[in-house]
């Protein structure tokens, strides 16, 4: 079996594409899935597109699996934060099935999706993280955002007392940290580990602006927050595929702080992987033709990402 399975797939086009040229390079094709794979254009542009339930429906799993065993799918990539779990705690059930999903340990998923331990397990491989503060000993300027947030979600400063309203008190999900100030700046790192765990490349994308949480202005940089970050990303256990870490980096002093780790391709991947970094490439490499990994660090410095918006037409739309 040579077919690959993006889930929720959404707006994921130049994701999608990627790995329809390496299926087509190995005689396979891509699938999709979506709550509504005809209103996604990431599933129009795959070779064939399928429905999931939300994947927090108790028979996703199940779905999921019949699906793989159905349409000769061989490799699972995920896509979106909620689905992380449920593969890592089925990932040997679907490996039974000849079936790889493409996902890191459940323990390590555990620290990166709940924020109030990420900090913790930065500090436990080397890399400092902004100070968390309890709700009734904050100091000003802050940041709150959810523990279990994606894409910016719910995240804001708090400039002042008057912002802190009893709402964000009585959430049990939300949660206050040291702001880190304009002295530093916003990258975001695409790193690639191989099913033995271990790290065989990484990019850091400076963060030029966001939209909605996703870049949309990015350059890749090989700076001291390469260099530093060469030494820690290794400490990482149990990662597997491609992962995002966001940092804040400040070149005057080179300090370093760890912000997230989300265990998945992250939306701006494309220029990691415009610049070089083949991480489908070396998926398929690894996971469908049983090759050994090797080491990429040839990747193109200071490639500047402008993005625009595009579209997909579906004729005949009923």
């Amino acid at each position: 079996m040579t077919d690959i399975l993006v889930t929720s797939a959404g707006r994921r086009v130049e994701l999608v594409e990627a790995f329809v040229a390496e299926a087509e390079r190995i005689g396979g094709k891509v699938h999709a899935t979506d709550l509504e794979p005809g209103l996604s254009s990431a599933c129009h542009v795959a070779a064939k597109a399928h429905q999931l339930p939300r994947v927090t429906a108790p028979d996703y799993a199940d779905r999921l699996l019949e699906l793989c065993k159905s349409e000769g799918i061989s490799m699972i990539v995920p896509t979106i934060d909620p689905e992380l779990m449920v593969l890592a705690e089925n990932r040997e059930r679907f490996a039974d099935h000849g079936v790889h999903a493409i996902i890191s340990d459940a323990e390590m998923i555990a620290h990166c999706r709940d924020k109030r331990r990420t900090g913790d397990y930065f500090n436990s491989i080397g890399l400092d993280a902004p100070a968390l503060m309890g709700k009734d000993d904050l100091s000003f300027p802050c940041f709150a955002k959810p523990i279990d947030g994606s894409s910016g979600i719910g995240a804001q400063l708090l400039e002042n007392a008057e912002q802190v309203t009893s709402d964000l008190l009585d959430d049990p999900k939300m949660m206050f940290m040291e702001y880190v100030d304009g002295s530093h700046r916003e990258y975001t790192v695409d790193a690639y580990y191989d099913r033995n765990g271990k790290l065989r490349c990484w990019v850091p994308r400076e963060r030029i602006a966001i939209r909605a949480g996703e870049v949309a202005k990015g350059v890749t940089r090989r700076n001291f927050v390469y260099d530093k970050l060469g030494e820690i990303l290794p400490n990482i256990a149990g990662a597997r595929g491609c992962l995002t870490v966001q940092v804040f980096g400040r070149e005057e002093d080179e300090r370093l702080l760890g912000i997230e780790i989300n265990p998945r391709f992250g939306g701006g991947y494309p220029l990691a992987h415009a610049a070089g970094a083949n991480y489908p490439a070396m998926l398929v490499d690894e996971y469908l033709l049983g090759k050994d990994a090797r080491d990429i660090s040839d990747w193109e410095a200071n490639l500047l990402m402008l993005r625009y918006d595009a579209k997909v037409l579906v004729h005949d739309h009923g």
